[in-house]
């Protein structure tokens, strides 16, 4: 077909058979001299070539003899269809660099797009000082080369191990929230999104474009989306590129933004069109941004977008074994194969590579030759090179206030009411306070900070808004630095880019549905393990969850609000990188919180209830407790100076209660019993030192929880994970343990631990069951315990609340046991 354009010039584009549109530009707007088009598009060669030989060939990176099937690679993986685009978009950027002194950064969204990236940064210079093997000759080429999706190579992806990436896109959807966390509080940056048109078909990437409305021009940076339209999936069709002008045009301005249309398929014309084009939107950036730092934000700027509409698989073969190839979902992978039994596809191949014409973009020892070379920028303005990339180069330390000023009182355990987030939140607002002028600390949650009994950091700060306010609104401003948005997905990419880039943040989310970004902790999990092993690779800040509204105090919102398997997720993962904390009161969520913002490159869980619920520690005993991670609490026990009958074991702070109340009934009943409570913050703790580096040694572990006495384990979650964690301990045969077993509804707090027999009344006959000497004596104490279960359901249903022994309930020293504080162990 044939697309009109201003002044009768001519462009074939494959668009949709029918359709005829207007592009936007004009004989006029020529930015490129025919010097600069004539080298702009031997650079777009350059790397095209490279990027086809990476997916191709294992030697003859010049081709400077016949190509053979020996010097072809035995296993073709890797992806063509999206990388002429993204190389098309690299090289353009490049010169917007060089022309305006540009900081800026390149987010590849279509992730399978790793030759294009690899191939740029290799031109750049910036691959080969980080991987000096890959030298910038014909030796470094075949490795180049070969290295690609190749064993002991690299990824096909925009992965860990290339320079200037900190969005690997090994899974789609994040590329647009990555890219606007990595901006927000960088006024200098300029963040380059590419955004596939399948990748667009994503919930996440849909939410996503409404970042726009967080984005502050006077203390932020800038994203300037691409929409990269080439038509096809793997096998499909995409959704947006099958849209007419008219309609894609009205979506995004919807979304709020000014779209620039890029269309065609002539090298000619579509490099002219893009340098116009983007010289336009960096100039409109830049204008919305002197603005707003000269004169003060006033509202919510459109800022400009770039729709690119090329064929997909841009310049490859037009058709093989007869079968439409470019411009098709043919090209979406590797255009061809079957080189061995299709003799006739190594001269494709050969031909294809070819068409680059390398002998005019490397000299005989496979150089760049200098006058391309020198269209990359240099030094730390190059994207591969640009540190906010690697952020662990630019982290500043948190200014931190001492976290032992916010204790809760505790004279003594188990008497003292408080809510662990609301102190807690204190704790953040005094941190947001010190950094607040070097912009370095966010807050990021899905509508839930007050929610979640934070909200003291609204008193030095404001949830970001950049939209439209109305005079009954609260802590809504431009300048606030708690980002909430009613999606998950968009809150953990903001946090991933923002901590990528150096800077430290923490994510408050209801408990049940931090299971929404399960995928996104996978992908951010194993960005971080590959990073360890790369040596240029900086650490980054850790990723902190807190998660509360947890499933023990979601009694009023039912069954739907009550599912503790996060953490299952997390444990999944390298231990290196992952750590889970369940702090039983404020104090010790206190010292967990203080800990994991100092930490870096790790992944930390904390799980945290926010309702009013009794403190056992005070501040010193806690930090000695959260230090050690583990702990026999002394205060609780009666053992000291014996062995014990029992280990009462317990990690969450419902399943804490419930095992201190239990102990309660025991050692009234039966006074005799030798009880042993151990409390367990760290659950990693339960691991084989060998398995994790915070496990403890058999010996030790032998010696809080005995080789051959039974264990009643109240545990937060599923409670087949602290069997799997703990299968190859010595005492595994007597562990048995108590927690979430799915079972759910809207009800009353405690009836929620019955369901799920995690209760005091069953702990207790769990240790009748299970201490042997006990036998028969224990009947009338096991039947009165069964009957108060009754009187539960009794009492519930006829009132609507828990009993007053249950709601009532503190602990008291029984028997005048020895005062010795309130240390864990």
């Amino acid at each position: 077909m044939i697309v009109l354009v201003s002044q009768n010039i001519l462009v074939p584009i494959g668009l949709l058979p029918g359709v005829i549109m207007t592009l936007a530009i004009s004989t006029e707007q020529k930015p490129l001299t025919d010097e600069e088009l004539h080298l702009i598009n031997a650079y777009w060669r350059a790397a095209n070539y490279l990027s086809v030989g990476q997916i191709y060939l294992l030697d003859n990176p010049l081709l400077k003899e016949p190509l053979t099937i020996e010097h072809v690679k035995p296993r073709l993986l890797g992806h063509w269809g999206t990388t002429p685009g993204l190389n098309f978009i690299y090289v353009h950027l490049n010169r917007i660099i060089k022309k305006y002194d540009q900081s800026a950064i390149y987010i590849a969204g279509p992730g399978h797009g790793g030759p294009g990236l690899v191939a740029n940064t290799y031109l750049e210079g910036t691959y080969s000082e980080y991987y000096p093997n890959i030298s910038q000759d014909t030796e470094g080429m075949k490795r180049l080369f070969k290295q690609f999706s190749f064993p002991g190579g690299i990824p096909s992806h925009v992965a860990p191990e290339t320079p200037g990436s900190i969005h690997e896109g090994g899974e789609l959807g994040y590329a647009l929230s990555h890219a606007y966390g990595a901006a927000f509080d960088n006024p200098d940056l300029l963040v380059a999104c590419v955004v596939g048109d399948g990748e667009a078909e994503t919930g996440p990437l849909a939410a996503s474009w409404h970042s726009n409305k967080f984005l502050n021009p006077v203390n932020d940076g800038a994203v300037l989306p691409i929409l990269h339209l080439n038509g096809y999936k793997i096998a499909n069709p995409t959704v947006l590129a099958r849209l007419e002008h008219n309609e894609l045009e009205s979506l995004f301005i919807g979304y709020g933004y000014k779209p620039y249309f890029v269309e065609g398929s002539d090298p000619v014309l579509m490099h002219q069109q893009m340098a116009a084009t983007l010289e336009t939107v960096v100039e409109e950036i830049k204008g919305i941004q002197r603005e707003a730092r000269v004169h003060g934000f006033t509202k919510r700027p459109q800022y400009p977008m770039i729709i690119l509409r090329s064929p997909k698989g841009w310049t490859g073969p037009k058709e093989v074994d007869g079968k439409k190839t470019e411009d098709f979902w043919r090209s979406h992978q590797v255009p061809f194969g079957e080189l061995k039994s299709k003799p006739e596809h190594i001269q494709l191949l050969e031909q294809w590579m070819k068409s680059y014409k390398p002998e005019e973009l490397f000299d005989e020892n496979g150089k760049f030759i200098p006058e391309l070379a020198q269209l990359a920028p240099t030094g730390q303005r190059r994207m591969g090179d640009n540190p906010h990339a690697n952020g662990g180069v630019l982290m500043r330390a948190l200014r931190m206030p001492e976290f032992d000023d916010y204790a809760v009182d505790v004279p003594k355990p188990g008497s003292v009411v408080a809510e662990a987030t609301k102190v807690t939140g204190k704790f953040l607002r005094d941190i947001m306070k010190l950094n607040q002028e070097s912009r370095n600390f966010r807050v990021f949650g899905p509508d839930e900070t007050q929610s979640n009994r934070l909200d003291a950091v609204f008193e030095v700060t404001d949830r970001t808004w950049n939209a439209p306010r109305i005079p009954e609104d609260e802590h809504l401003s431009p300048d606030g630095r708690v980002m909430e948005i009613l999606s998950e997905h968009t809150c953990q990419g903001w946090l991933e880019g923002y901590l990528l880039t150096g800077r430290h943040g923490f994510f408050s989310c209801y408990e049940a549905f931090i299971h929404i970004i399960d995928s996104m902790f996978n992908q951010h999990a194993k960005w971080l393990k590959t990073t360890l092993d790369i040596p240029w690779r900086r650490p980054v800040p850790s990723l902190n969850y807190l998660l509360t509204s947890h499933v023990w105090r979601q009694d009023h919102n039912g069954f739907s609000h009550q599912d503790p398997g996060f953490i299952d997720h997390v444990v999944n993962k390298k231990p290196e990188v992952i750590r889970v904390y369940l702090p039983p009161d404020a104090n010790t969520l206190l010292s967990v919180t203080d800990h994991c913002l100092r930490s870096r490159h790790y992944i930390n869980v904390i799980v945290a209830g926010k309702q009013p619920a009794l403190q056992y520690l005070d501040m010193e005993a806690a930090i000695k407790h959260c230090t050690k991670g583990i702990g026999i609490w002394e205060w609780a026990s009666n053992d000291k100076g014996s062995e014990p009958d029992v280990v009462m074991a317990c990690a969450g702070d419902v399943p804490t209660l419930e095992t201190l109340a239990a102990v309660d009934i025991l050692r009234r009943e039966i006074p005799e019993l030798k009880v042993r409570v151990v409390n367990i913050v760290d659950l990693m703790k339960l691991q084989p030192a060998s398995e994790h580096p915070h496990g403890l040694s058999d010996k030790d572990f032998d010696s809080i929880f005995t080789t051959n006495k039974p264990i009643i384990f109240a545990y937060h979650g599923y409670p087949w994970l602290i069997h799997r964690l703990t299968y190859r301990r010595t005492n595994h045969n007597n562990l048995h343990v108590r927690g979430y077993k799915e079972e759910g509804t809207t009800t009353t707090p405690f009836d929620m631990v019955v369901l799920n027999d995690l209760d005091r009344f069953h702990l207790a006959i769990d240790v009748i069951n299970r201490v042997p000497h006990l036998g028969s004596n224990a009947a009338y104490i096991k039947q009165m315990l069964q009957d108060k279960l009754i009187e539960h359901k009794l009492y519930i249903t006829e009132h609507g609340e828990d009993m007053p022994e249950v709601r009532d309930w503190t602990w008291e020293d029984i028997g005048a046991k020895t005062d010795i504080g309130h240390e864990g162990s």
